[in-house]
């Protein structure tokens, strides 16, 4: 059974970073593309950034420049590095990795989430 734990959340203000962690378990990590979703109160959830197992990255317009995407296939790990954090940022962030390990844009196991708050 594929499981996701999220931490590292918390608040933090304006212009300030966190790092957030997921740690996997499950199945072949190293092998899976893992990606990071996040979700605002009143808002549906929204696509941050994805690694893929080559290591290749992809992020939202809201996050490029800002955030990093990385792994650690020997922790089973994936991280997300965000700097320059402002209130728009305030949200749940959620790990997740799609069900059928080579897709994107289908089902995904989630973690339980972490919360985020930015202050201004």
């Amino acid at each position: 059974q594929v499981q996701l734990v999220e931490s590292g959340g918390g608040l933090v203000q304006a212009g300030g970073s966190l790092r957030l962690s997921c740690a996997a378990s499950g199945r072949a990590f190293s092998s899976v593309t893992m990606g990071w979703f996040r979700q605002a109160p009143g808002k549906e959830r929204e696509f941050v950034a994805r690694i893929a197992r080559s290591g290749s990255t992809y992020y939202a317009d809201s996050a490029k420049g800002r955030f990093t995407i990385s792994r650690d296939n020997a922790e089973n790990t994936v991280y997300l590095q965000m700097s320059s954090l402002n209130p728009e940022d305030t949200a749940v962030y959620y790990c997740a990795t799609p069900v059928l390990p080579g897709t994107w844009g289908g089902r995904y196991y989630w973690g339980q989430g972490t919360q985020v708050t930015v202050s201004s």
